[in-house]
């Protein structure tokens, strides 16, 4: 007889950890598909207008600034010899009438080589400044590139895209538009380096 309780009794509790097997198994399942949607991660998007952070970057601009300041530096030395070049050029109708035809000739030569000299100094000036500038540009694009990727991970963002002069993006919200923050955040960082580069000078 004490076996057969003893038996009924094991099969009871064979049953019952199965049961509670069933219902903890049925309550993982139904936690699992009740997760709420809120956590789900928001993919947060932004974009910046490239056209407008280059137009008011102050980096930019110094840069802008100094090469221009180097161009009319340069130039000034060229545009006096191109000045007496014409000058020399207008005199020349009037003096070849004077001079005849063998020194209008040679003249004539000489003005012409002058003419095409200082043609070649003038395109050798503007290559040698466009590619000073265009490494030093290349580098500030590096650096705003770099900042923004940094900007980006520090504020939580999934994506971060750049419109312009070279769009990528056809739509977008202004509310999307962090173009302001990073120049702010880019002109407040070149602000405060600005006279620790100053001093290494």
């Amino acid at each position: 007889m004490k076996s057969k309780i003893h038996e009924y009794q094991k099969r009871n509790i064979k049953n019952m950890s199965k049961k509670a097997l069933v219902i903890i198994a049925l309550s993982i399942s139904l936690v699992s598909c009740n997760k709420p949607v809120a956590e789900v991660k928001e993919v947060k998007t932004a974009y910046v207008d490239t056209s407008v952070l280059m137009k008011e970057y102050t980096e930019a601009k110094d840069l802008e600034a100094k090469y221009k300041a180097k161009s009319e530096e340069k130039g000034r030395q060229l545009e006096a010899e191109i000045n007496r070049f014409k000058q020399e050029a207008a005199g020349f109708q009037a003096q070849a009438q004077a001079n005849g035809q063998a020194w209008a000739q040679q003249k004539g030569a000489e003005l012409q080589k002058r003419e095409q000299q200082l043609g070649a100094a003038q395109q050798q000036l503007a290559q040698e400044l466009q590619q000073e500038s265009g490494k030093e540009m290349d580098s500030l694009v590096s650096g705003v590139k770099k900042f923004i990727k940094t900007y980006g991970k520090e504020k939580g963002y999934s994506y971060i895209y750049g419109t312009g002069d070279a769009a990528s993006i056809l739509y977008a919200e202004d509310k999307y538009d962090i173009t302001k923050e990073i120049i702010k955040e880019l002109n407040d960082k070149y602000k405060s380096a600005t006279p620790k580069e100053e001093a290494k000078k």
